[in-house]
């Protein structure tokens, strides 16, 4: 999943980076990069005590969503991508049935994206649920 991010900076301080579709979720690095890395580890771990609490994940919003809230004026805009399929180490294997098609379309893409066919589908679902709990909330 890709989320969007903002990064504040003072002068005698490390960058500080927050997720704003994540209330709570928050990091810090010396640099631009290690910030950038270290929020994508508060992310997984954010998830992951969503997941073992039976709350939902959250839809990622865009940045043009967040941009007019005061709390991230100033701020410099990034996407982070974090890998779901490593939240919750357990893993089972299922048999599931497809069209022909459909199956080769997700391959395709997994393959053009660095993925796997677990962790794209792993990903889309995730993504199909928060979209439509948060539509119904």
């Amino acid at each position: 999943m890709r989320y969007p991010v903002v990064v504040h900076k003072d002068p005698e301080s490390d960058y500080g980076v927050t997720v704003p579709d994540l209330p709570g979720c928050f990091s810090a690095g010396e640099t631009l990069d290690e910030a950038l890395e270290q929020v994508v580890e508060a992310i997984e771990c954010h998830l992951e005590g969503l997941l073992l609490d039976n709350e939902p994940i959250p839809a990622p919003q865009t940045i043009e969503y967040h941009q007019s809230n005061l709390d991230y004026a100033g701020g410099v805009w990034a996407f982070v991508t974090v890998d779901i399929t490593k939240l919750s180490g357990k893993t089972r294997r299922v048999n599931i049935t497809l069209p022909e098609r459909v199956l080769s379309l997700m391959d395709k893409y997994a393959y053009e994206h660095g993925e796997t066919r677990s962790g794209f589908i792993a990903e889309a679902a995730i993504e199909y649920i928060a979209s439509r709990e948060s539509n119904t909330s």
